[in-house]
């Protein structure tokens, strides 16, 4: 029997049954759509992260004091660290929680206090108004700038800069509305205020620096700057390095992009699970079609087919149904991703790599599941066929 007449028989008996082969396919499609929205949703949340990491730049490092009340970063071991080799600017960061009040209205927020440098080393400004200045510093002015969300909090609209509110119920004048950077696996960027820490050592009454970010003169200088603040805080720490943290973007990127490598892989695994069982769907409406077809197939077997014919014919039945499944499939993860990005916000990344391993995994599926009721169909006797009723 030719190629071309066992394709066209095969397609014939999927038409035929139109209903049940359509049932089979949802199996497949379910599959292939959940692999590949889950695995668009893993690559797109590790594309995001990469890209607000690396948008803080690659010469950024961080020093965090951690459990520790007893150690504390002074004004004057900040000033002579900037002295250190690679080293470019440091903006030291006091933070804490505060209740943000206008008219009637309140929220409680995050406070960071820090230095103008700030909006250098972060690469965050205002968007409105004006970042706080060396002046507010010196002078200890009660000054804020808010982010976005704060805002939508508390006043009617985000024409704030000028305007006042209280902080911890000190009143604060409004000099700016921080740039909207949106959300991170850290929290929200723009559910914050910034003002100046030697306004906010009164406010908080803490003094104690516990965090400090760090701007290299170049990518180059990172490992001699971090060598240096390694040093320092060694000592400061009397050689317990579990009480502190240095890291830089490139830690946190490789960080990042392997727990959501490992987010992806257990997505697509599960993913996966969905696909198998719409595999075996196949296998049983493929053996259910041997039974029914019992009659058909001794007949060709008497009028001469062979057995190599009526594995071929049953085996592109089960290909036709996992493969149009599968094409079904991947068109409708494009349009679930779309949805998703439109209604949900959420990023969801499909590389043709993607299509074309979830595809070739689908019409793999058709052989494997459909291979079984194949060669149960091409192993019968005409005689046995022929009598079966």
């Amino acid at each position: 029997m030719k190629f071309t007449q066992a394709i066209k028989m095969a397609l014939s008996s999927v038409v035929a049954n139109k209903m049940r082969s359509f049932l089979t396919m949802l199996g497949i499609i379910i599959g292939i759509l959940s692999v590949i929205i889950l695995i668009g949703m893993g690559q797109g949340t590790k594309k995001q992260v990469a890209d607000q990491i690396q948008g803080l730049g690659t010469n950024l490092i961080t020093v965090s004091i951690i459990g520790s009340r007893e150690i504390t970063v002074s004004n004057e071991e900040i000033a002579t660290l900037k002295t250190k080799p690679g080293i470019k600017e440091i903006a030291p960061i006091i933070n804490g929680n505060v209740t943000i009040k206008a008219g009637v209205k309140n929220t409680t927020t995050t406070v960071e206090a820090t230095t103008p440098n700030y909006e250098e080393i972060k690469q965050i400004g205002a968007e409105a108004g004006r970042f706080i200045n060396q002046n507010d510093l010196d002078n200890r002015y009660k000054v804020a700038v808010v982010g976005v969300d704060v805002i939508d909090a508390v006043f009617s609209n985000r024409n704030v800069v000028g305007k006042t509110m209280l902080v911890n119920g000190n009143e604060f004048t409004i000099i700016g509305v921080l740039q909207s950077k949106g959300s991170t696996s850290a929290g929200s960027n723009d559910n914050k205020i910034i003002i100046p820490i030697t306004t906010a050592q009164r406010l908080l009454k803490n003094k104690s620096i516990k965090t400090f970010y760090v701007e290299t003169t170049s990518a180059d200088t990172v490992n001699d700057a971090m060598a240096n603040l390694q040093v320092f805080m060694l000592r400061k720490s009397n050689n317990d390095s579990t009480k502190f943290r240095v890291f830089n973007q490139s830690d946190l990127l490789s960080t990042a992009t392997a727990s959501s490598d490992s987010m992806t892989l257990m997505l697509g695994g599960i993913a996966g699970i969905s696909l198998l069982v719409g595999g075996i769907g196949i296998m049983n409406i493929m053996l259910v079609s041997v039974i029914e077809r019992t009659g058909e197939i001794g007949l060709r077997k008497a009028v001469g087919a062979r057995r190599g014919d009526i594995l071929l014919q049953f085996l592109i039945e089960s290909l036709v149904i996992s493969g149009v499944g599968g094409i079904v499939g991947v068109l409708g993860s494009f349009l679930g991703a779309y949805l998703l990005g439109k209604f949900a916000n959420m990023s969801v990344l499909i590389s043709p790599i993607i299509i074309i391993v979830s595809f070739g995994f689908s019409a793999g599926v058709g052989v494997v599941f459909g291979l079984y009721p194949a060669n149960k169909a091409s192993k019968l006797r005409p005689i046995e066929a022929l009598r079966y009723e």
